[in-house]
């Protein structure tokens, strides 16, 4: 399968206020993954599908909370995939921390700035899959800003860029 290249999107989610009842409460971390198990499932109603690795930190985000954001990758942003990608790293917050982002209206979760597509998402149903979990997501919101950059892409292990 490394011979299929993908696109690479960044997932994210915030995680719920420690107290769902108190609205002063503090809000949730945000939580970021790199992705290239990303795919359109239909226009009618628009669709679309990730796949996380079973226990993942997303997977168990994803259950609880039902909206989430994409951000498509430009190829500009290699080393925002890089940097989410990571096993074992530093706390997401520190992460986000020089990354130009905006928050969703309707998630809440951080969208990059310069993605050549955000999305933001409500779960619609969980299919589990192997080691993954299939998470369908209906589309909310979407924009798709001017850009002359590609796409990042995955290939053979490495990002690449299309021009």
């Amino acid at each position: 399968m490394s011979r299929l290249a993908s696109g690479v999107v960044l997932v994210t989610a915030q995680e719920p206020p420690l107290d769902p009842d108190d609205p002063g409460a503090p809000r949730g971390e945000d939580v970021g993954m790199t992705a290239t198990a990303f795919m359109s499932v239909s226009l009618d109603p628009p669709l679309v599908l990730i796949g996380l690795r079973e226990g993942s930190r997303m997977d168990d985000l994803l259950d609880e909370q039902p909206v989430w954001a994409v951000s498509v990758l430009s190829g500009s942003q290699r080393h925002i995939a890089g940097r989410f990608a990571m096993k074992g790293r530093v706390s997401d917050r520190l992460l986000f921390a020089d990354v130009p982002h905006r928050r969703g209206e309707v998630s809440g979760a951080p969208l990059v700035g310069g993605a050549l597509a955000t999305l933001e998402c409500r779960t619609e149903q969980r299919v589990p899959a192997g080691d993954h979990t299939l998470v369908i997501g209906r589309v909310l919101t979407a924009t798709a800003p001017n850009t002359d950059d590609g796409p990042l892409t995955y290939f053979r292990g490495r990002y690449r860029h299309l021009d």
